[in-house]
């Protein structure tokens, strides 16, 4: 069976996949006539079965999910360069690494850290500003309520108050009516004596 490599690993557009597709299917005992670039269902099966020889094919409604055999052997095997001929046996293939590269990563992560340390700052900042003014309105609410409480109490003490001075100005007023009828009574003997004057 042909084994997939360097060659066939690394996706170049979709006309590349489907050609790919077509000699998997046709190096597991496929053949069925495709016309155009469209699937037919026995293309289907046969490709689902030479899939099969080569990794696990997982089948969920419409949706077709394929993990290859050798995962990391193949991975390594596309990302060899097409010039060298990939490593055999168990060697791996890992390109060496530039030192330049590496003073990139490590410029660019301190740049990194010193960015997320002043973005950390500017929010312990914030935090700490809106702490205060949350507790500066969590006082002034307070504060208000205690006016309130105790301004609620004086207007009661000055009602009572009210209350009683009106209570004493009524009986201190209780007399008038017995003195009007006096008034009244004078004033009308007055006016008989006028008439008898007269």
């Amino acid at each position: 069976m042909e084994e997939l490599g360097p060659a066939a690993a690394p996706p170049e557009g979709r006309g590349r996949d489907e050609r790919s597709l077509e000699a998997l299917s046709l190096a597991g005992g496929g053949g069925a006539a495709v016309a155009g670039r469209q699937l037919s269902e026995g293309r289907r099966a046969t490709l689902a079965s030479a899939l099969e020889l080569e990794g696990t094919v997982l089948r969920e409604g419409r949706l077709t999910q394929f993990v290859a055999n050798n995962l990391e052997r193949r991975i390594r095997l596309s990302g060899a360069p097409r010039g060298e001929p990939p490593a055999g046996g168990g060697g791996s293939s890992i390109p060496a690494i530039d030192p330049g590269a590496l003073q990139d990563v490590v410029a660019l992560a301190g740049q990194v850290a010193a960015q997320v340390d002043e973005l950390l700052r500017n929010v312990h900042c914030g935090l700490q500003a809106l702490t205060a003014l949350s507790v500066g309105c969590i006082q002034t609410y307070r504060d208000g309520v205690e006016s309130l409480g105790e301004a609620a109490d004086l207007s009661i003490r000055a009602m009572y108050a009210l209350v009683a001075r009106c209570e004493e100005l009524d009986r201190a007023m209780q007399p008038v009516p017995a003195l009007a009828k006096r008034i009244r009574d004078m004033k009308g003997t007055l006016e008989r004596l006028e008439g008898l004057c007269k």
